[in-house]
């Protein structure tokens, strides 16, 4: 089984499962739509929506209309001397003599499809000959291999959902089709499309509900009517009423939590209201995408948390969003721009496009990541071993990935090249719109069907000036439409040196005249920087200039790791602090003119560079997996000096800190704790969550530990001697089912709403074990009748002192043991590797010899070991007397050994040896470097638990 159906099948969310919404976005009232009002006219000789579908806002151009110059040039270089360029090269999905697409007997599923659609646009915006020809090929192939009854592809795929068809992998190779025929004018292509869709038409209703086209079927209805614009043929538009009303419902809803499904299925109610004519179906789509933002998108760059599927509460910037995420939240972006003719969509396709899409690459396109995230300070090819992302396999470091990532490679090439092709669209009024900006140059039809060229010369995003020079071989009257971006308050405009009125963003400025050959318009938007606050997201902030954001430059240590040296596989790590919060008093300055504008987008060519103050925030750490911790509340207090930082373009930045903390008077930033498994005494399993289910109301029930993140608890203080229990596979809290108060009520786990069921005491019993009190309720927690088995429901009962009330907390995986009075951790004398080498306290200053990890010694106790010298603390002589000095030794079964955890207040522990009764601590409970540590009479000594 592939990931992907992996995947649907264990983290799959049932239809129509609703996320919590905010108000409704409101649609952008540009100053200018183009066309607005005009009925069907068809200037230029370009196919409009035919009735009753509702005009769009823009006329989509041929692709090859646009080219691309400048720095957009390079990028489109770089991707076809790159992964989507060379593709059949290196990847083994992509055999032309071994795939279901080319000779239908054999297999295939998405890969050639994704792959086909963004390497055929890449041709045909470079008009490279090699990427033409091998996309005929390919086209030619797929026209050919036709079933009579209009199926094409995979013969395995017509009955491999339930005994009928899996379609998601033709919707993508619909729209390679389409871009095939809008090129080349190829005639075998609208009676290919008709079979097919009379094909599909044919099927049973449930085929368009299963699996993950479910999800996405908006890609199929675009296609469906361009079809019928070019055929008028009716049983189009029962085709797309039966796709409507039989797929996924996002009519203000987000019927799957997976990112992909919703970075394109989120515009389905405002494709379909090109058919329905229904404002509430185009206003379901901004409904939909202010849901996903508010609930998993509160950063900058664009994205949202979604790495694979999108969680409740993990909306922090060191979430990833994959990269098919961000290509297709563009390509969908692109689409409803063209729809709606609304300004907006343009400003968040440049979002995507310049801050999160460059990054997702190496910076020659030769290896790929799964997931590109706003905070990232070490992308390494291991998994997260705590649940810090959804998905459980390493996602982070540069590499062809063809197995690995599997989707992401194929999928990527559409990025680029659809931004090209949509950069320039047609107006209906026999104009032509410059929609997303950059260097380009547009060929295209106006006014009595008259071909003029546009040539676009800028830097932008690293410059503020476009200057437009038109081509046309006789002067001709058409309206030229330019989209004003809404962070733009104050845009000039001039029309060969006469200054024009032009309205602030998001707005179409339209400028009506007759265009004579090298008539220039020069448009010009202002770029401040700016501090752009998260209210949704603990209060962080970041830094944009323009359509940039701004990430700390942080040294970049890149290593091979495998690969070739043609396809390297590549960690990246961090040779510089990152852990800085700005000033929030601080001003910025902005230098231009650095670097390389022609490639733009790495730490040594970035164009433009701002320079900030900020302070190290010394408990903001990286986790055992080096994934940084997240965000807490701003504005925290730091006693470090004041730095000057530098920061670079997000897009330009692999390693970035980009939602910054802001320095201030407020909360003190408390280093990150450990994650624990929640062991019972009397059946030694873990508390786990069923089926290791996302959903609200899933049963918490007991189980073999097995390592699995829904094993993983975090310890949240509520302030008030209670707790919140997050499991880290959901983020949702351990709760009472229906917050019932009775004996043998089904603990659940639950969206953190603050309902008391959802706060627990935990009151020590003195043997390593705990129980937890409900305070909603007053009764513990328990397994239901005292079950010894894996699945056996967890509960509340009346605290009766029965064995399986007890629980313990078994840290995960390695830590730091920071003494709370002074601030500093558990360490080994001089890093000496010796047994009898005393332990110390010291500042934690990264050194392996201040982590450990808390082992099994039985009967509720620990043996506490070094990372470092695998050997374990250890009271000398096994003294039972006060002062005794602990050190390491090698583990000889000894209590003096072996050590006890005792709730002392969330994520803090008194320490309690087994042999004497007293407590770890340090000698005088100084605060000094170099500290010995010994056992004492319990006076207090308490330690936190933090991140190894």
């Amino acid at each position: 089984m592939d990931r992907r159906k992996f995947l649907a099948a264990t983290a799959a969310i049932p239809a129509g499962a609703a996320i919590t919404q905010p108000a409704a976005e409101q649609p952008a009232k540009p100053a200018t739509r183009p066309g607005a009002g005009l009925g069907r006219a068809a200037p230029g000789g370009y196919v409009v929506n035919r009735a009753p579908l509702q005009p769009d806002a823009f006329i989509r151009l041929a692709p090859g209309s646009t080219r691309a110059t400048g720095w957009l040039a390079t990028q489109l270089d770089h991707q076809l001397a790159g992964l989507n360029g060379r593709m059949t090269e290196v990847s083994h999905f992509l055999q032309y003599d071994n795939t279901g697409w080319i000779h239908p007997g054999l297999g295939g599923w998405e890969e050639v499809p994704y792959w086909l659609k963004g390497f055929s646009s890449l041709g045909y915006v470079t008009g490279d000959p090699r990427v033409l020809a091998e996309t005929r090929r390919w086209i030619d192939g797929v026209l050919a291999a036709q079933a009579p009854d209009g199926y094409f592809g995979p013969e395995g795929l017509r009955t491999s959902l339930n005994n009928g068809p899996d379609l998601w992998p033709h919707m993508p190779m619909l729209h390679a089709v389409r871009g095939f025929q809008e090129f080349t004018g190829d005639a075998r292509v609208l009676p290919f499309l008709t079979r097919f869709f009379q094909y599909v038409n044919a099927q049973a209703t449930s085929v368009f509900s299963q699996s993950w086209g479910s999800f996405r079927w908006a890609d199929t209805l675009e296609v469906v009517f361009w079809t019928y614009n070019r055929t008028g043929d009716a049983f189009l538009l029962d085709l797309a009423r039966k796709i409507h009303a039989n797929s996924a419902n996002y009519l203000n809803n987000l019927p799957s939590p997976h990112n992909v499904n919703l970075a394109q299925g989120f515009r389905e109610p405002a494709v379909y209201s090109v058919l329905s004519g229904e404002a509430a179906h185009r206003q379901a789509s901004y409904q939909d995408y202010a849901a996903i933002m508010s609930a998993y998108g509160q950063f900058a760059g664009g994205g949202f948390a979604g790495d694979e599927n999108a969680r409740g509460g993990f909306g922090d910037p060191r979430q990833g969003f994959e990269t098919c995420g961000i290509v297709e939240f563009m390509a969908s972006h692109e689409m409803l721009a063209r729809i709606t003719g609304d300004a907006v969509w343009g400003d968040r396709v440049e979002e995507l496009a310049f801050n999160s899409l460059p990054a997702s690459l190496d910076n020659r396109q030769t290896g790929i990541h799964y997931v590109t995230s706003a905070n990232s300070v070490a992308l390494l090819d291991r998994a997260g071993s705590q649940g810090q992302f959804q998905n459980g396999f390493p996602m982070q470091a540069y590499m062809l990935g063809i197995d690995n990532y599997r989707c992401c490679p194929h999928n990527y090439g559409m990025g680029w090249p659809y931004y090209v092709e949509e950069m320039w669209a047609a107006s209906p009024d026999g104009g032509l719109v410059a929609n997303l900006h950059g260097p380009s140059k547009v060929t295209a039809a106006v006014t009595g069907n008259t071909t003029v060229s546009i040539a676009s010369d800028t830097a932008y995003p690293f410059g503020d000036t476009i200057t437009y020079t038109v081509s046309t071989a006789s002067p001709v009257a058409f309206p030229l439409y330019l989209r004003i971006p809404g962070w733009c308050a104050a845009p000039s405009l001039t029309v060969n040196g006469e200054d024009t009125p032009i309205a602030p963003g998001p707005a179409y400025g339209k400028i009506s005249r007759t265009w004579s050959e090298g008539d220039r318009v020069v448009l010009k938007l202002p770029m401040q920087a700016r501090a752009r606050t998260w209210s949704g997201n603990h209060n962080s902030v970041s830094v944009d200039f323009g359509a940039l954001t701004f990430s700390l430059a942080i040294t970049e240590n890149w290593s091979r790791t495998g690969g070739t040296d043609e396809w390297p596989t590549q960690e990246v790590r961090p040779g510089s602090a990152w852990n800085y919060g700005l000033d929030q008093t601080a001003g910025f300055a902005v230098t231009t003119g650095l670097g390389n504008a022609a490639d733009p987008f790495t730490p040594a060519t970035a164009p433009i560079r701002i320079t900030t103050t900020a302070r190290k925030i010394p408990a903001w750490t990286a986790d055992a997996d080096q994934i940084v911790t997240t965000l807490q509340d701003s504005p925290t207090p730091s006693a470090e000096p004041v730095e000057t930082v530098t920061l670079i373009p997000m897009g330009a930045a692999r390693l970035r800190i980009t939602s910054f903390p802001r320095i201030g008077a407020g909360r003190p930033w408390v280093p990150a704790g450990v994650a624990f498994r929640i062991q019972n005494q009397h059946s030694g399993k873990v508390l786990g969550v069923d089926q290791m289910s996302l959903e609200d109301s899933a049963r918490v029930v007991q189980f073999g530990d097995t390592g699995t993140a829904d094993h993983l608890w975090q310890i949240v203080d509520n302030g008030d001697g209670f707790v919140r229990l997050r499991c880290v596979n959901s983020g949702k809290v351990l709760g009472v089912d229906r917050m019932l108060q009775t004996d043998s009520a089904q603990v659940v786990q639950f969206a953190d709403n603050g309902t008391a069921d959802h706060l627990w005491e935990i009151l020590d019993n003195g043997d390593g074990y705990a129980r937890l009190r409900n305070k909603n309720s007053g009764k513990v927690l328990a397994v239901s009748g005292m079950s010894t088995a894996d699945s056996a429901n967890v509960v509340q009962f009346s605290d009766n002192g029965t064995a399986d009330h007890n629980w313990r907390f078994v840290p995960d995986g390695t830590v730091k043991i920071e003494a709370v009075h002074s601030g500093k951790v558990l360490a080994i004398q001089d890093m000496s590797s010796a047994n009898g080498a005393q332990l110390t306290q010291w500042p934690p200053t990264g050194t392996a010899d201040h982590v450990w990890r808390f082992e099994d010694a039985g009967a509720g106790h620990f043996r506490i070991v070094s990372t470092l010298t695998g050997k374990c603390a250890d009271v000398s002589g096994a003294s039972t007397a006060d002062g005794a000095r602990v050190v390491q030794w090698d583990y000889l079964g000894g209590t003096n050994q072996q050590w006890r955890l005792a709730w002392a207040g969330p994520g803090i522990f008194t320490i309690v040896a087994r042999h004497s009764g007293k407590v770890l601590g340090v000698s005088g409970q100084s605060t000094a470097d170099g500290a010995i540590i010994t056992q004492a009479a319990d006076t207090g000594q308490k330690w936190r638990l933090i991140l190894g």
